[in-house]
This record gives C-alpha cells, structure tokens and sequence, in this order.
C-alpha cells in the first residue's frame, strides 16, 4: 500500500524507529496518529516535524490498557476522518537476565506489551481497516523472535508470538483489502533499554566491531519500503538477514553462536 495521502497508525512515536516512521511518513505526504506513553518525547516528535506538523496527531496512551486502545480508533478517526494502516512498533525489552531470576511482574509486563499490547491494536482497528479500499498491518517482531538469545527470553518469546500471530493474520486476510508485513529488526541504534526501564550489563567485554547496528532512520526506511512493496516479510539489518539464513539452515548451531557472543555478559549480569 502506497503511504501518501494515506492515514497511518504509529505506535511507539516517541523516540527510536516509532519516531522515524513517523517522520518518515510524513515526508511521504501521509497523515500520522502517533501514540506514545511518553508525553513528552511526542511532543519532540511533533517539534521535528516541523512545517509538517498539521498532518500529525499525538495520543499518550498506554498499549497494554485494553480499553484505552479500543476507544483509540475514534480519537484518529476524530483527528484524521478515517484510518488506512496501523505500525504495532510499540515495545519494551527485558532485564538482562536469565529467566529463572526474572520475577512475574516483569514477565507480564513483556507479555502484555509486546504481545497483548499488538493484539489489542489490532483488535481494534481490524473492522476499521477492513472498510477501506486499501489498508495494511505492520507489526514489529525481532531478530530476537525467531533466534534465542540468551538474557533476553521472554522478550524474544513475545516477539516469536508476533511473528506467528502476523503470519496468521496475513493467511486469514489475504482475500481481503487489508495486507499484513512482519518485520524483524535487527541491532537498530535507538534508546530501547532506557525507555524499558531496565538496565543492561557492560558491554566493554564485546567486540564492537561486529556491532553494526543500523540507524532508526534507515530502519524506517526499510520498514515503509516494505509496507509499500506489500512484503510479507521484512529483515532489517545486516545481522538479521545473515541470522535469518543461518538459524533456518542450522539452528544448533546459530543458537550455540549467540551464546558465544553474549553468554559472558549473561554471567555478569
């Protein structure tokens, strides 16, 4: 689906790749709802967007709250008159821990917005979407969501549960006007510990130089590329594309990989 002129749904809008898509968007003449649970980092956004600002509408809300994204719809609809596509980006990763020491308030808490929270979006703007002559769902997963990596389990499980759940949703609505993208991001530069709450181990014991993580802007870039090209999958990032191809081929020894790469930090966290 091609994004000018269209309506688009930006969860996450605040800072990160949510940002960038909305700028993004915007520079490619479409209308943006961006919502965020951080009010002021929405409002940063809305100040980059500069002369374009009065094709944006900014909505704190909280993805996880069940009713306050079902009353959602009608807030765009009130701002933009209609809605054509939802980016379910929105999402929080985990304390660097293994699972055994990650207690049940964090556990849910990685469920309900990285899973519960794209449910309940799409949930709610499913029959909207379905009224148009062209829509589309974009939903986040993760590099993390098809390859275990270790001190971040939970997170990855809830992504592995996007993935499938999108996939899903892209067989169940192929007769329909309504297309679904999966994406799986891989190192992308953004503040996502510091907007999780957590904190992460050091990372002096690294090589950085395998580290080529890529910019939420050119993150973006690939993403919309995607949803305009109706891609049913999309990889971003050097490392994803090679951990994709690599996990299919030998997952034992992909698996065994990462370990290798990050088990001494999940030691020292």
């Amino acid at each position: 689906m091609k994004v000018q002129s269209k309506v688009i749904v930006v969860t996450g809008g605040g800072s990160g790749i949510g940002r960038e898509l909305t700028l993004a968007l915007l520079q490619k003449s479409a209308r943006v709802a961006a919502a965020d649970l951080n009010a002021a980092t929405l409002a940063e956004t809305a100040e980059l967007a500069g002369g374009l600002k009065s094709n944006l509408s900014t909505h704190v809300l909280n993805i996880a709250d069940r009713p306050a994204v079902e009353a959602f719809p009608q807030a765009v609809i009130d701002a933009h008159g209609t809605v054509d596509g939802i980016i379910n980006n929105a999402g929080v990763i985990q304390r660097f821990v293994k699972f055994k020491d990650l207690p049940y308030a964090e556990i849910e808490r990685m469920i309900n917005v990285n899973f519960y929270g794209v449910i309940y979006m799409t949930k709610a703007f499913l029959p909207h979407l379905l009224t148009r002559p062209a829509a589309h769902i974009v939903n986040i997963s993760s590099m993390g969501g098809f390859l275990p990596v270790p001190g971040q389990t939970l997170y990855g499980a809830a992504k592995a549960a996007v993935k499938l759940f999108t996939e899903g949703l892209y067989s169940e609505l192929s007769d329909t006007s309504v297309r679904v993208t999966v994406v799986f991001p891989g190192a992308v530069a953004t503040n996502i510990t510091v907007n999780s709450g957590v904190m992460t181990p050091s990372l002096e014991n690294v090589d950085r130089s395998k580290m080529r993580a890529v910019s939420p802007a050119s993150a973006a870039r690939i993403i919309l590329d995607g949803m305009e090209r109706d891609a049913f999958r999309v990889l971003v990032g050097s490392d994803a594309r090679m951990m994709d191809t690599f996990y299919r081929l030998m997952p034992k020894r992909a698996a065994r990989l990462i370990y290798s790469q990050m088990g001494e930090l999940l030691k020292n966290a």
